[in-house]
């Protein structure tokens, strides 16, 4: 009987892993590539070294990154009483600055060493926290001092986020693109599972102030990890043109993009949606705040549930890696969105917020990293920077929406012209190429 299972496993077609070690394997049979361990293909990108060393430190400084977000949004409340309107003008005064400064930060970005601009940029945020965290402790914070932070911060992120966007891949081969983006963007929303939680424990023992103290120290890992790369990796290459204006350059960059229908396409419903759609750096607050009159507690682990959703959303594209047929995945995480707002928007209780919240931020995920892989692999390696130029603008318009009709009925209008961005555009690219894609 033993005998017969034996030589049953031998001519099955099972993989080569179930197989016994004395059983016969089939020859002919496509092997690993060599250097790719298994069980890494979720996280391939993480093999090499350089990458590895400069995300693990950008992860510690997301982490605290995301304790500074919930401690800032508990302390405008705070100052403000509660008000919509207030949270809404410190993210437009945050997003508003990297929006102004972003073609100049992506361009400044593309043409010089981004090694040494993070250098720059990194101590400065760190500055910034540490006044914050000052500010706090003393007592003397005032509402209109976290906007200038809030504005200073975004002006330095302007130049920060788009060199490490475009630093962190030519850490990793050519093949292995769309998964060191994917991992790039798993590094914020892994921090923000343990990130709000860990923020809301820090508060209730040391206040607020030291959530933006160990923020402040957080940068210290960046500086580190950046210590530890090779100067080579990070030189630019020897250009042979003479360097265009920065208006210039970014407008050679649209054109790149408009020359591909498919990538205008989405890029122009992710537009949509970083202009309209409310952040959980406001939505949830108002959220707790508003609906179910909760504390830091209840923040923490609904920040957490859009950690947790982020966190799926982005593995999944990690794992699908250079699949071509990208389009259903687009089109459907762009209808989980608006559903998933619609729900939490009529969501009076904490487990469909909970769950809405996480399908919401894994639909996100998705949406996002792959409209950014777009484009990042439509443009050469020297625009890559300028790429990151975009950033979410929906915050103010949506505070503004809650503070005369409530936070329910502003995040049924961002659903709402989110969805018929994605009807219009999908349904005319698919109307015109009989694809998406």
């Amino acid at each position: 009987m033993l005998f017969r299972l034996l030589k049953t496993l031998e001519y099955c077609k099972l993989p080569v892993r179930f197989r016994l070690p004395w059983v016969r394997v089939q020859r002919n049979r496509p092997v690993p590539a060599p250097g790719l361990p298994r069980g890494f293909g979720t996280f391939r990108a993480l093999r090499h070294r350089h990458y590895r060393i400069l995300w693990i430190g950008m992860l510690a400084s997301a982490l605290g990154t995301w304790m500074q977000i919930v401690a800032q949004s508990l302390l405008v409340l705070r100052l403000s009483g509660n008000s919509a309107l207030a949270l809404g003008t410190v993210s437009l005064a945050q997003a508003s600055a990297f929006f102004l400064f972003a073609p100049l930060g992506g361009t400044f970005a593309d043409r010089h060493d981004k090694r040494r601009l993070l250098f720059c940029t990194q101590p400065l945020l760190m500055l910034s926290a540490f006044t914050l965290a000052g500010l706090t402790a003393t007592g003397a914070v005032r509402l209109w001092m976290v906007v200038v932070i809030a504005f200073t911060s975004g002006a330095l992120l302007s130049f920060d986020q788009p060199a490490r966007a475009a630093l962190l891949p030519l850490l990793a081969p050519q093949e292995d693109l769309m998964n060191s983006i994917s991992l790039q963007t798993l590094i914020f929303n892994a921090a923000s599972i343990a990130g709000p939680p860990l923020g809301g424990a820090v508060a209730a023992v040391a206040g607020l102030a030291g959530d933006f103290a160990l923020n402040g120290c957080s940068y210290g890992a960046v500086m580190i990890s950046l210590v530890l790369l090779p100067r080579e990796l990070t030189a630019l290459p020897a250009s042979s043109g003479a360097r265009t204006r920065t208006w210039a350059a970014v407008r050679e960059m649209l054109e790149v993009i408009r020359k591909k229908p498919a990538v205008s396409a989405a890029v122009l419903v992710y537009a949509v949606l970083l202009f309209v759609a409310p952040s959980q750096a406001l939505l949830v607050p108002l959220f707790v705040a508003k609906v179910l009159h909760g504390g830091a507690e209840r923040l923490g682990f609904l920040f957490a549930a859009s950690g947790i959703g982020t966190v799926l959303g982005a593995l999944l594209v990690a794992s699908i890696g250079g699949h071509r047929k990208k389009e259903p995945l687009l089109v459907s995480a762009n209808a989980m969105w608006v559903i998933a707002l619609a729900i939490f928007a009529l969501s009076r209780s904490f487990a469909p917020a909970f769950a809405m919240l996480l399908a919401m931020a894994a639909a996100q995920s998705v949406f996002s990293t792959l409209v950014i892989t777009l484009m990042q692999g439509s443009v050469e390696a020297k625009m890559r920077g300028r790429i990151m130029g975009l950033r979410p603008l929906g915050d103010f318009p949506v505070s503004v929406a809650a503070s005369f009709f409530g936070i329910a009925y502003a995040a049924l209008l961002s659903a709402s012209v989110v969805a018929l961005a994605g009807v219009l555009v999908f349904g005319f690219r698919y109307a015109k190429a009989k694809s998406f894609w």
